[in-house]
């Protein structure tokens, strides 16, 4: 007897092949009906006998294609209505947008094996791709993810390729931007004054040699524009750096293949599955110690480390195939504003940067950076969430009820910017936006939440901000909707760490990093809460210090080191200063900075571990001004001797709450810079002294589980020898994955906070003040 089965499946099962794979399983299991996209996802009806559909329910979890992602099956049972044959229908715009739009994927082994061989039609073909791999994200307008909704909807299929489109055993079944040479978007070279050069096979060529010739090549790729110079031509390099604005940070790379990158780094079996994984992120990879004769030594400066990647695209690899050695491949922008997207903005923002302009006619839709992945205890966490990762939601573990259909939207905070939506129990996490510094990157920021309600066909309810007055972002928020709802930094932090590793029952949560907007309007940043399933409580920082000329003092670690001292020493804090440093302020310049502090003009208090790390880097010697985030802090990181176990002194004490005093510890490290012990042990004994306050803390609150999130647990040296501190003690340890550290995972904080804690004893009428 027949019977017909309903089935509705929400995921990520758009473009990933699974309409032809629910085809053929229906004709091995011998079943009629129907299957079709819609904007919530995948619909079929299949009629045949009841094993018949036992097994095609089954086939369909076990055997579904390799980047499909089921969020939820429901199933019906109904009365058989005679279907004849199976057929893919057309897709239908049925209820609201609920289907997961996948990023952008790297070029499969079959389309890779295509393109470099002579005999197939897209030989050398730049945007060859299939169901399998290739653009998503980047050039979707609209669902459901058909043509006629991606940027493709402009080229019009040749006969070949229309044959194979059409063709439900062929790999490139509805595989939407499938082209040729003869149909599809081909590159061309430009030069500094947007003349046409080169097009086609020749652009391509003609590029590679301007690489060597030392040139600077803006790049589109998949997601935006990269800038390009040889990662061996020094003089190439350093004028990238003084055309791009970036003195000192580190540079991506593109390596040609695996054993390019096996000759210069040390890589771990997990490094090298990150690397050579369909999201092709940057890997941040330990060098050896050997000369090497691929990177020159100004590609990552004073940097034991190299943020790697192998070629992800086509075009990738046909230039890297073509040049043959490693290359710079950066953001195709000025420092801290947004890549490039489109051709003739590439023309006008980067014409003082690059010499050529290697382009295509696809058009882009939204930028798209590369990731950054770094290996923690065997396990991959994100730095920069991009290509490869955004715009997959993270599911929530957890119903609220009073917030169940309540449709949400964090913006964010200011520096790392993301934004993030609820919708039903899923929240989408937006690309990495950056630093709302600039006047291009806050257009960028309001384009994305501008985008992610017209993709998901949203009108958020509550928008949620950090409750930093002067963020961007926070004042943005109340253009958005006049219900907003206001999460303190650090706490957001947590939230995000907690509902991505689906933490239950209590935990200490620790949230270090360099700034945030705290609850009594002082600055942040060396937090301890205990966070529970429904209510949080900040329960100890560390002992607030001067930080002079606020912003400033992030930037000159020098400032740091006489706002702590000053804690300590009050004005004598001139007779404690090292003779080394003493030398890095200009003539009465420390007596200026001590004005500063002792009047309390522009001199905010801060419990900052960041501003911490800051501190000893400079008392160190090792950097006193920053040229980027965090770079003080990741010098101190990158000398400290990992086999050095001893720390320094350290009181908590305990009164309403817990207060970290680090005056011994300071004291302690002065003693050992004038009694000439090395810098490296000096860092690692501040690393092992930091990493045992945590399990301090952990005891005294008497918690088994601690979450640790913020920016300082970026420190992979801090991180770990916590991690192993705790574990020897058999806590729960909880640290990030899927959503970066630091303010990267802020937006998912908002929301994770807004959904499921409420504030433990605490004041909070400052809040409608600020609103």
């Amino acid at each position: 007897m027949k019977v017909r089965l309903s089935i509705d499946i929400k995921g990520a099962v758009q473009g990933v092949g699974f309409r032809p794979f629910i085809h053929r399983i229906a004709k091995e299991n011998n079943l009629t009906g129907f299957v079709f996209n819609s904007t919530t996802g995948v619909t079929i009806e299949v009629e045949g006998d009841k094993n018949g559909l036992d097994q095609f329910l089954h086939s369909i979890q076990k055997d579904k294609p390799q980047f499909a992602v089921i969020n939820s099956l429901e199933f019906t049972f109904l009365d058989s209505i005679g279907y004849t044959n199976f057929e893919i229908r057309e897709s239908k715009k049925n209820g609201k947008v609920t289907a997961l739009i996948l990023p952008d994927i790297s070029i499969c082994n079959y389309c890779l094996e295509e393109l470099f061989d002579p005999y197939n039609r897209r030989y050398l073909y730049p945007f060859i791709n299939c169901t399998n791999c290739g653009p998503r994200f980047s050039i979707i307008e609209k669902l459901p993810y058909d043509r006629p909704n991606t940027t493709m909807k402009t080229f019009f299929m040749c006969a070949e390729c229309r044959k194979e489109y059409e063709d439900i055993s062929n790999r490139r079944y509805h595989a939407q931007p499938i082209a040729c040479h003869d149909c599809g978007p081909q590159i061309e070279l430009y030069g500094n004054s947007a003349n046409l050069i080169k097009a086609h096979n020749n652009a391509l060529n003609t590029c590679v040699e301007k690489i060597y010739e030392g040139k600077i090549i803006a790049f589109k790729g998949i997601g935006g524009f990269q800038l390009i110079v040889d990662a061996l031509n020094e003089q190439a390099i350093l004028e990238l750096r003084a055309r791009k604005q970036r003195d000192q940070k580190p540079f991506a790379l593109m390596f040609p293949n695996i054993e390019s990158v096996k000759a210069i780094c040390e890589l771990t079996k997990e490094e090298e599955f990150a690397l050579l994984s369909p999201e092709a992120p940057i890997v941040l990879l330990r060098k050896k110690a050997i000369e090497n004769s691929f990177v020159s030594n100004v590609a990552a400066i004073n940097n034991p480390y190299l943020g790697i990647m192998l070629p992800y695209s086509p075009l990738h690899h046909l230039l890297m195939k073509e040049f043959g050695k490693p290359i710079i491949a950066t953001s195709g922008n000025l420092s801290e504003e947004p890549m490039c997207i489109d051709n003739q903005e590439a023309f006008s923002r980067l014409k003082n940067i690059a010499d050529y302009f290697l382009t295509h006619n696809r058009p882009i839709i939204r930028h798209v950076d590369d990731s950054i992945v770094r290996i923690v205890k065997g396990k991959k966490t994100l730095l920069r969430r991009a290509r490869g990762f955004a715009p997959l939601p993270i599911k929530l573990n957890k119903t609220n009820k009073k917030h169940e259909n309540t449709k949400i939207i964090a913006v964010g905070g200011h520096l790392k910017n993301t934004v993030a939506l609820k919708v039903d129990d899923l929240v989408f996490i937006s690309q990495h936006i950056g630093d709302l510094s600039t006047a291009e990157s806050f257009t960028s920021f309001k384009n994305v939440i501008n985008d992610f309600q017209e993709l998901y066909n949203v009108k958020p309810d509550i928008i949620v901000s950090d409750m930093h007055p002067e963020y961007l972002s926070t004042k943005y928020s109340f253009e958005l909707n006049n219900n907003v709802e206001m999460i303190q930094h650090h706490f957001a932090h947590i939230a995000s760490c907690r509902i991505e590793n689906a933490v239950a029952g209590e935990a200490l949560g620790v949230s270090w990093d360099g700034t945030g907007y705290g609850e009594d309007k002082t600055i942040w940043g060396g937090e301890f809460f205990v966070s529970g399933n429904e209510t949080y409580e900040h329960v100890g920082n560390f002992k607030k210090f001067y930080l002079p000329g606020g912003e400033a003092a992030v930037k000159e670690s020098k400032r740091s080191v006489l706002g702590i001292l000053y804690s300590i020493y009050g004005k004598n804090l001139i007779d404690h200063l090292p003779e080394a440093i003493i030398k890095q302020y200009s003539k009465n310049e420390h007596q200026l900075i001590l004005n500063l502090i002792e009047k309390k003009i522009n001199t905010p208090e801060t419990s900052s571990v960041g501003r911490l790390f800051d501190a000893v880097s400079s008392l160190l010697g090792i950097c006193h001004k920053s040229t980027y985030e965090g770079e003080a802090a990741m010098q101190l990181e990158f000398i400290a001797d990992k086999s050095e176990l001893s720390s320094y002194r350290y009181s908590v004490e305990q009164n309403i709450k817990l207060i970290v005093n680090w005056t011994q510890t300071i004291k302690e490290i002065l003693s050992d810079i004038d009694e000439k012990v090395r810098p490296k042990k000096i860092s690692a004994k501040f690393h092992n002294t930091l990493a045992k306050i945590i399990l301090e803390i952990a005891e005294i609150t008497k918690l088994e589980r601690v979450i640790l999130s913020g920016g300082c647990f970026q420190n992979v040296f801090l991180l770990e020898r916590t991690i192993d501190l705790l574990e020897g003690k058999n806590k729960k340890v909880y640290w990030h994955q899927r959503v970066p550290p630091n303010d990267g995972g802020i937006s998912l904080g908002q929301i994770a906070a807004c959904l499921y804690s409420q504030r433990n004893n605490v004041e909070l009428k400052y809040i409608n003040e600020l609103k």
